[in-house]
């Protein structure tokens, strides 16, 4: 948990930033490279400073309908310091790469019919500090952890909406999947506790004259995390049960894993016949592809891999100005599910990207897509689970939890164990939720305003396999219609 003092900070600053100068840059960008055409939706670039020397780069797209009144969703993307492009563009964004083999040309572009823009304003922040184009100019400005990361975000908001006022009173959502799934519930409580200290303190300062200034308040109505994490070992330890569940290890395997590996931590081996019992495991899970079982293995495609084949490749971009990517990610196979991320390596990394977009010169020398370890992070938040609790039943706050089905990292079982370890009664009972005449999952509604869906279909993260029906899902609890 974090410590009273450090909420007591981050009170401070919500007061500072009223009469803080103004830290945030913006781009309007009105075409993409490799998109053809005039973008049909607004677009918007730029940096907010959170720290001295540190910035966070976003992508803001603003709802394709009811633009005034639409619900407002912050999005974080997880992973090893993934790039937040990752879910603008493979996921929940508005566009999406044309899935072709690359030849050095720039990737294409075209656009998400499943967008979530289409009933949300989405900002898009690339967070840690490190991950996608936010950078800082002090080596000690990538020293950061799950903590202080949040704190980030939260002085992020705070300026730019401070840039923002247009969206003051929007219904105010935020969101994540995979590892950001755990922050979500701490950064909504770190805004939920904020805005209750400001308003215990314009209240206050209303009898006795001192104004608060304009500060913004964020208009928080609930959160939605997607195969999140939680940092409790029910996260890996639920990879058994689903695993023998899906048929992936035997009957005999599954019982001498729960007669030797003792407790919930079937991961942790505690002696000799538990630990060569999970090198079988962990053999057999590697027989398939960990985020969708039921697709082949394929190469990660994110950080750079070291010299390689085509390591030296040059990019000629319409306008003739060329860049060389030295040290692009693994190649997967076309085909495979991970190609579209090795396309953003080329798409990002291009000159004529970076122009389009704002990106600071000499800010990031290579974009990747994630970072894999060498970086510094601190995992300084154990558990999210009593913020879950505390935002549902005490805040009041709506929320949704949803797993792909076919996700062995953060299997559903998992997540089911610990919405149910909340101790709430079910409302609405377990059920098939549809789309066009078909079950597109099932779902539950516990009292405290809570929903957990699974996507069938959906690996991890969902949107990437299931757009579709994640879009189907996200847009009828957005709006407050049942699944």
């Amino acid at each position: 948990m974090i410590s009273p003092r450090q909420l007591c900070r981050c009170f401070l600053l919500l007061l500072i930033f009223a009469v803080a100068p103004r830290t945030s840059d913006s781009k309007l960008v009105t075409s993409l490279p490799g998109f053809h055409g005039r973008l049909p939706f607004n677009l918007h670039t730029g940096y907010v400073e959170v720290n001295e020397g540190t910035e966070l780069f976003y992508y803001f797209v603003e709802s394709d309908t009811r633009a005034e009144e639409a619900p407002f969703l912050l999005w974080l993307t997880g992973g090893d310091r993934c790039s937040v492009f990752s879910g603008l563009a493979n996921e929940i964004g508005p566009v999406r790469f044309v899935e072709e083999p690359y030849n050095g040309s720039l990737p294409r572009l075209q656009i998400n019919p499943s967008s979530w823009t289409q009933v949300a304003h989405i900002l898009f922040v690339d967070s840690p500090v490190g991950a996608g184009f936010s950078f800082s100019t002090k080596p000690e400005g990538y020293q950061v952890g799950d903590v202080s990361s949040s704190l980030q975000i939260h002085d992020f908001l705070i300026k730019w909406f401070s840039d923002h006022p247009k969206y003051h009173q929007n219904s105010f959502y935020i969101g994540g999947d995979s590892y950001a799934g755990k922050l979500i519930p701490f950064i909504a409580h770190i805004i939920s506790q904020a805005l209750l200290e400001l308003y215990t303190f314009m209240s206050d300062s209303s009898s006795s004259g001192i104004q608060a200034g304009n500060t913004p308040t964020l208009n928080l109505k609930g959160y939605l995390v997607g195969n999140p994490s939680t940092g409790e070992i029910i996260d890996t330890s639920s990879r058994v049960p689903y695993a023998h569940g899906v048929g992936i290890i035997s009957d005999q395997l599954y019982e001498t894993i729960l007669e030797h590996c003792k407790g919930l931590d079937y991961m942790l081996p505690s002696n000799a016949p538990c630990a060569q019992a999970l090198d079988t495991f962990n053999h057999l899970m590697s027989q398939v592809q960990g985020a969708h079982i039921l697709l082949d293995t394929c190469v990660y495609a994110s950080a750079p891999t070291g010299p390689a084949a085509d390591t030296k490749a040059e990019y000629s971009s319409d306008s003739g100005r060329r860049i060389l990517v030295g040290n692009p990610p693994a190649r997967p196979p076309f085909g495979c599910i991970t190609y579209k991320n090795y396309l953003s390596y080329f798409w990002a990394n291009a000159e004529v990207t970076r122009d389009a977009l704002g990106i600071k010169e000499g800010s990031v020398e290579e974009w990747v897509r994630c970072h894999n370890g060498d970086l510094p992070y601190s995992i300084d938040l154990r558990s999210s689970i009593e913020y879950h609790r505390n935002l549902t039943a005490n805040g009041g706050y709506r929320a949704l939890v949803y797993s792909g089905d076919h996700d062995s990292l953060v299997p559903h079982l998992g997540t089911q164990a610990w919405i149910r370890s909340l101790g709430f009664p079910v409302v609405r009972d377990w059920r098939a939720w549809h789309l066009n005449g078909q079950s597109a999952g099932f779902t539950l509604t516990y009292s405290n305003n809570m929903t957990f869906a699974t996507i069938k279909g959906g690996g991890h993260t969902a949107p990437e396999y299931e757009p579709e029906r994640c879009f189907a899902m996200f847009s009828r609890w957005i709006l407050e219609e049942p699944l």
